[in-house]
């Protein structure tokens, strides 16, 4: 089944990004599972863990309403394209993964004209051919059912609550860092740039 998303709030969400483009519908997806799987955000206590930085944990934050402010978004930085909802009231949960030959289409041609675009070469008509091509992968994403989009599987490792902690002055800066963010020294409190500025190993 293609994308349910009213059109209207499609706008929405790429005016909250900036910009249409593939990895914001990889998102946008996703979000549409958790809602089809777990209920509207605003029925339940919805956390979302994503496995990626890339463009649609954006969609995400805007469908789901998790963000990394309220704490129900958490980012784990494994440059995976998986995503994990989870619903603190009911304990169900799952994590979905882009299948491996989703990231396959028109990868090889995208792949040489982004670089030349990176590289400040790309010709107008590479341009064209670069929006085209991005176009063609989005609306493929929005079109296909979302059972051949992801893998999905159970997840049931509930995410603690947020806690809120002490802030600790750190002795050599003098600024303030969350207790859970700063390290020990030679008997000293140091937030990590400063900690990261006298471990011999780092």
């Amino acid at each position: 089944m293609s994308c349910l998303i009213p059109g209207e709030v499609l706008d929405q969400v790429i005016s909250f990004h900036g910009h249409s483009c593939p990895g914001l519908s990889i998102g946008v997806r996703a979000a549409e599972l958790a809602i089809q799987k777990l209920g509207e955000p605003a029925d339940i206590d919805m956390v979302a863990v994503v496995e990626t930085d890339m463009c649609g944990v954006d969609a995400i934050q805007f469908l789901t309403g998790c963000t990394l402010g309220k704490g129900n978004l958490i980012h784990r930085d494994y440059g995976k394209m998986a995503f994990c909802f989870y619903d603190r009231i009911s304990g169900n949960g799952f994590r979905a993964l882009l299948k491996p030959n989703m990231r396959e289409i028109n990868r090889a041609a995208m792949t040489r004209l982004m670089k030349r675009q990176a590289e400040g070469v790309i010709t107008e008509g590479e341009a064209e051919t670069l929006k085209r091509l991005r176009n063609e992968i989005q609306d493929a994403y929005y079109a296909m059912p979302l059972d051949e989009m992801f893998i999905v599987s159970e997840w049931s490792m509930p995410p603690r609550k947020a806690v809120i902690l002490e802030s600790l002055q750190c002795e050599c800066c003098g600024e303030y860092s969350m207790e859970s963010r700063t390290r020990r020294f030679s008997g000293k409190v140091l937030c990590i740039p400063c900690f990261m500025k006298v471990e011999q190993k780092m």
